[in-house]
């Protein structure tokens, strides 16, 4: 397998509070999406590469949740549903270890891992109360949930309205990686983390916007991930 030169990824700090989180340099979420076409196992192991010259740790994590209910709640058979997300997951598992394991083989700073090793953890399953305490009190986290639920569906149920199931799956889904936007050094035990992903996090504008509700911890950042090409990075 051929490694993707680390040159050619940027990062960029969404606020300039996110910058000071980059520049701390002491841990790094890089979020990793199954079934997403932009995480080739060539893009993954140069992004742990990537991540390990210029973080102190770095985990990288995927989403395991919630998705053989999705693909069910999409359609598909529970056997056909269940085959999918086995093999999906087994092909991003895959990637996403054998990343970890070309960088750091001792694991001692890079470390693989899906949410679901998390949720046993005390500060996720906080973390994980407040949300859904927050999606019943607070109307703006609420709404921007719905719209990125809307979203989502619209691509994947055209020429129908969105069943109640589906709906909720894909709330449970979106709801399951919230944690890790909002206190990724409570849940990792680090003094600073900047959450690491190839677009702008759908709840952005919310978590480092100004005011009450759910917000990203004053320790967490984030950081949009740029793959230029090799002409652009000279």
């Amino acid at each position: 397998m051929t490694t993707i030169a680390t040159d050619i990824f940027t990062v960029r700090p969404y606020t300039s509070h996110c910058r000071v989180i980059e520049q701390e340099a002491q841990h790094a979420v890089i979020g990793v999406s199954p079934g997403n076409s932009f995480f080739t196992a060539e893009t993954v192991t140069g992004l742990a590469h990537w991540a390990a010259e210029r973080f102190a740790r770095v985990d990288l994590v995927y989403t395991d949740l919630y998705i053989a209910d999705m693909y069910e709640a999409l359609g598909y058979s529970p056997d056909d549903a269940r085959r999918k997300a086995v093999k999906n997951l087994r092909g991003v598992r895959a990637k996403v270890s054998n990343a970890a394991l070309a960088v750091d083989p001792d694991g001692a700073r890079v470390r693989a891992q899906p949410v679901s090793a998390l949720t046993g953890r005390p500060e996720y399953r906080r973390l994980s109360r407040h949300v859904e305490t927050l999606m019943t009190d607070d109307a703006a986290l609420a709404a921007t949930v719905a719209g990125l639920v809307d979203r989502f569906l619209r691509d994947k149920v055209t020429g129908r309205d969105a069943t109640d199931r589906q709906r909720e799956v894909c709330t449970r889904y979106i709801l399951a990686e919230l944690p890790l936007f909002i206190d990724s050094p409570a849940i990792f035990g680090v003094a600073s983390s900047l959450n690491c992903y190839h677009q702008v996090l759908p709840l952005a504008d919310l978590l480092y916007g100004p005011g009450h509700g759910l917000r990203a911890s004053r320790n967490q950042g984030h950081g949009i991930i740029a793959l230029t090409a090799p002409e652009d990075a000279q």
